[in-house]
C-alpha cells in the first residue's frame, strides 16, 4: 500500500480510516508500516484535519485494539497454533520459548520495553495470552508502550511532516 492510498484514505474517511489502518498494522498485517502511517496521523494533525491530542488517542486506541486481539488469539488457541507451528518450523521453537520465558521473568516491564521495539512490538501480544499474562498487567504495559511508540512517530509526523514533503517535493 503506497503513500498515495494512504493519504486518500485520510482524506475520503478521517479518523475512523486512521484507527483502522493503524489497528492492521498493530496486528502486523503485511503493507502498513508504521513508519508511514503514524507520521502521516501527525502530518494531518499538523495541518489542522484533527488535533495532536485527538490524533494519539485514535492510534493508542487503534494499536491497543490490535494488541488486545492478538492477546486474545493468544489466550484462547496460541498453544495449538504453536504446537502446528513448531512442528513446521522446529528451529524457531527455542527463539519462541526464549520470548516466553522472557515475559515470564519480567511480566510488564517485559510487555512495554517489547512495545518499543520494531517487528517484537506486534507479535509479543500472541506469547502473553499464551502465558496468560495477568490482563489488566498486560492491558496497563501494553497501552504506555504503544503511547510512547506513537508519540515518537506522530510527533515526528507532526513536528516535521511538512518540511520533509517540502524538500521532497
Amino acid at each position: 500500500m503506497g503513500i498515495e492510498t494512504i493519504t486518500q484514505y485520510f482524506v475520503d474517511y478521517g479518523p475512523i480510516a486512521i484507527f483502522v489502518i493503524v489497528l492492521l498494522e498493530y496486528m502486523n498485517l503485511p503493507g502498513f508500516p508504521a513508519g508511514i502511517i503514524m507520521p502521516l496521523a501527525g502530518i494531518w494533525a499538523a495541518r489542522g484535519e484533527l488535533s495532536f491530542t485527538v490524533a494519539m488517542l485514535i492510534t493508542v486506541a487503534a494499536g491497543l485494539t490490535g494488541s488486545v486481539i492478538l492477546y486474545g488469539l493468544g489466550r484462547g488457541g496460541g498453544e495449538v497454533f504453536l504446537k502446528r507451528y513448531y512442528q513446521r518450523f522446529p528451529k524457531h521453537r527455542e527463539l519462541i520459548e526464549r520470548k516466553i520465558s522472557y515475559l515470564q521473568e519480567k511480566g510488564c516491564v517485559g510487555i512495554f520495553v517489547s512495545k518499543l521495539i520494531p517487528m517484537v512490538r506486534t507479535l509479543i501480544s500472541i506469547p502473553a495470552g499464551i502465558m496468560r499474562m495477568n490482563f489488566t498487567h498486560y492491558l496497563i504495559s501494553s497501552a504506555l508502550g504503544i503511547a510512547v511508540w506513537n508519540l515518537a512517530f506522530v510527533g515526528a509526523g507532526y513536528l516535521f511532516g511538512d518540511t520533509v514533503f517540502t524538500i521532497l517535493g
